[in-house]
C-alpha cells in the first residue's frame, strides 16, 4: 500500500491511483463506525474494479487549533495506515493539515483536491462531515458539487453497536482513561493497541526477574496507570503473550515519567531499538505503590499468573482483530 505523507502531496498522483473510491475522514482509532464508511468504500472500489483510497489528515486538526492540549491519539499516522492497509486499501493520503489549509473554501477543496488532484469517481463519508473555512461545506454541498465535478457521493448514517449507542473515537478515549480496554475493543473492533520503540530502563525488572521492555507514549496519552494483560509484537512479527505496567512506577521513583513496562513471557533477547507493539487485553489492577522491593516482587508473580489465565481464553473479535493482534 502507498503511504503519501505531508510533501509529497504537492506531487502529482500515480495515474493508477487517480479516478478511485475515495473515502473520506480523520478516523483516529478506525472504529467500527469508521469501518462502516471504509468498508462501504472497499465494496464500490471492488465492484467497479477501480482503487480505493483514504483521505485523511494530519495532524489531528484538534491539536493544530488547540495544540496547548493535544488530542489523546487512538491510533498515530503509522498504526492507522497500517490498519487501512490491512483492511484492503490502495493508498492512504495524508493531507497536510495547519491553519492556512483550515481557510481554505469548500469549492477550492473539491476542485483542488477530489477533482483536480484525485480525479474520484466517488466520495463516501460520514453523514455529518463537514468541510472548507467555517465548515461551510457539509453533505448537500458535497453532493451537488459532486454533480458539478462529476463523481458519486455516498454518506453513511452514524453506526449504532449493539445498545444503539453511537460509536465515537471520543466514548472510546473516555474508556480508555477507565482502563475498560475491554468495552474499548468492543467499539474498535481489535483489542487497543500501541507502538513506539523500545528504550532503555533503569533495568530494576532485570534484576528482580521480570526484564521488562520498556516503551515512552505519548505525553498526551490518557490511557489509565495500571497492570494490563496484553499481547507483544515484536518488529520481526513474533507475538507473545505478557503482562504490562503503564505509569510512573511509584515504588521505585518519585514523579517519573509514565512508561509502558512489559514483561514478555517466556522470552530471553534484546528487543532494544525495535519498534514493538502492546495490544491491550483486560485491566488487571491498579498501580500501586509498595512497602519495598519484595512485596512488589511478589505481586509481579500474580500479576503474570493472572495474565496467562486471561489471555489463554482469548479468541479474537473478528478478522481485523485477528491480524492485529492475534497473527
Amino acid at each position: 500500500m502507498t503511504v503519501f505523507h505531508r510533501n509529497e502531496t504537492r506531487d502529482p498522483l500515480p495515474p493508477h491511483l487517480k479516478g478511485g473510491v475515495v473515502a473520506i475522514g480523520n478516523f483516529d482509532g478506525v472504529h467500527r463506525g469508521h469501518q462502516s464508511v471504509l468498508n462501504r468504500a472497499l465494496e464500490i472500489a471492488a465492484k467497479r474494479g477501480i482503487p480505493a483510497l483514504v483521505l485523511t489528515f494530519e495532524p489531528h486538526p484538534r491539536t493544530v487549533f488547540r495544540p496547548d492540549t493535544p488530542v489523546f491519539r487512538l491510533t498515530p499516522a503509522p498504526l492507522k495506515a497500517r490498519i487501512l492497509e490491512t483492511m484492503g486499501f490502495n493508498a492512504v493520503i495524508e493531507y497536510p493539515f495547519d491553519r492556512e489549509f483550515s481557510q481554505r473554501s469548500a469549492e477550492d477543496f473539491v476542485h483542488s483536491i477530489l477533482s483536480d488532484w484525485l480525479g474520484a469517481s466517488e466520495v463516501v463519508t460520514g453523514f455529518d462531515f463537514h468541510f472548507g473555512h467555517g465548515r461551510e461545506g457539509g453533505p448537500a454541498f458535497l453532493m451537488d458539487a459532486g454533480n458539478r465535478y462529476g463523481f458519486g457521493v455516498t454518506l453513511i448514517d452514524a453506526f449504532r453497536d449493539e445498545n444503539t449507542d453511537v460509536i465515537s473515537s471520543s466514548h472510546i478515549r473516555a474508556l480508555l482513561k477507565e482502563g475498560d480496554v475491554a468495552e474499548a475493543a468492543g467499539m474498535l473492533g481489535y483489542r487497543y493497541t500501541v507502538e513506539a520503540e523500545v528504550i532503555g530502563g533503569e533495568k530494576l525488572g532485570r534484576t528482580l526477574g521480570f526484564p521488562t521492555a520498556n516503551m515512552q507514549l505519548p505525553p498526551e496519552t490518557e490511557l489509565k496507570a495500571g497492570i494490563y494483560a496484553v499481547h507483544f509484537r515484536r518488529a520481526d512479527g513474533t507475538l507473545r503473550d505478557a503482562v504490562a505496567s503503564y505509569g510512573r512506577r511509584p515504588t521505585v521513583t518519585e514523579n517519573g515519567a509514565p512508561l509502558l513496562e512489559t514483561y514478555v513471557f517466556d522470552f530471553s533477547g534484546d528487543l532494544y531499538g525495535q519498534v514493538c507493539a502492546v495490544s491491550f487485553f483486560g485491566y488487571l489492577r491498579p498501580e500501586l505503590k509498595f512497602d519495598g522491593l519484595e512485596p512488589l516482587v511478589a505481586q509481579i508473580r500474580r500479576d503474570e499468573e493472572e495474565a496467562r489465565a486471561l489471555l489463554a481464553g482469548v479468541r479474537p473479535l473478528d478478522d481485523l482483530d485477528r491480524t492485529l493482534c492475534f497473527a
